[in-house]
């Protein structure tokens, strides 16, 4: 089976840094999953002895608290402070950008609409920044919301697709005299994405790698489903020889939290297949 890597794929700029800082900070446990990777997680404990916070009740006096890359609600990282505990924040500054510009939007008398994902921890952490902010996955959802001010401001889960952003975009500025529209989706999605696109568009078969509850990976699937049969795994134990058969070309991609050691083992067992 000949496999192409798309363009651009794999671990983005805030995984990179929050995975070094946790490699930094042996003993240590994260607030939530650092990433949504789980593979990566348990090399991280197992290689580094990085253990998991799931609630602030876990939390000891002293003890060395990493925030996850998608952050965390203020109101916890204000009870975090209280504890006493050491703080290391691996959030990524994308996601920071967001919550600080709710923050701001907030202050100045904005309404805000976060284009996003209700449960999505990211989502969580940038709402908790807000006063009157609401949360829309998609343009249908606008029709039910009532803001409190006619002053509108727009930020976005930073994995979002920016075609569906746009289409947000368009139905508030229709409907409100002031709409502020803040671009905070990261570069790495958009590469990641226009790669997957391009890639997708030229092989038989697309296998996209990365955490089943990533969002961003979910957003690649998505997009290479559109072009050509497409699968979402986590490694190569998730294969199945069926899905290559009369298959000549594999194209691959991987979410933003996929690491290359697990990108490497699914390319090297796809090229075995006759």
């Amino acid at each position: 089976m000949k496999v192409k890597l798309a363009q651009s794929y794999g671990f983005c700029f805030g995984v990179k840094r929050a995975i070094k800082i946790a490699q930094e900070h042996r003993n240590s446990a994260t607030m939530g999953p650092l990433i949504h990777n789980q593979k990566e997680i348990d090399r991280l404990n197992k290689d580094y002895d990085v253990g998991l916070y799931h609630s602030l009740d876990d939390v000891k006096t002293d003890d060395t608290v990493i925030i996850r890359t998608h952050g965390i609600p203020k109101n916890d990282l204000k009870d975090l402070k209280a504890k006493d505990a050491k703080i290391i924040n691996a959030t990524c500054p994308f996601v920071t950008t967001p919550q600080q510009i709710v923050k701001k939007m907030t202050a100045e008398g904005y309404s805000v609409l976060l284009f996003g994902d209700e449960d999505h921890p990211e989502v969580k952490g940038v709402k908790s920044y807000g006063e009157d902010i609401f949360v829309a996955k998609d343009e249908k959802e606008l029709e039910s919301i009532k803001f409190k001010y006619s002053k509108i401001a727009t930020v976005a889960q930073t994995t979002k697709q920016k075609e569906q952003y746009l289409k947000i975009v368009n139905h508030l500025v229709l409907k409100y005299k002031e709409v502020r529209v803040f671009n905070t989706i990261c570069n790495a999605t958009f590469e990641n994405q226009a790669a997957a696109r391009k890639l997708s568009a030229n092989v038989d078969i697309m296998i996209v790698i990365g955490g089943k509850n990533s969002s961003n990976t979910k957003q690649l699937f998505n997009i290479c489903e559109e072009n050509t049969v497409s699968y979402l795994i986590e490694d190569e134990n998730d294969l199945q020889l069926e899905w290559f058969d009369n298959k000549i070309n594999c194209g691959i991609t991987a979410g933003a939290s996929t690491p290359d050691w697990i990108i490497q083992n699914v390319v090297k067992q796809i090229e075995q297949i006759d």
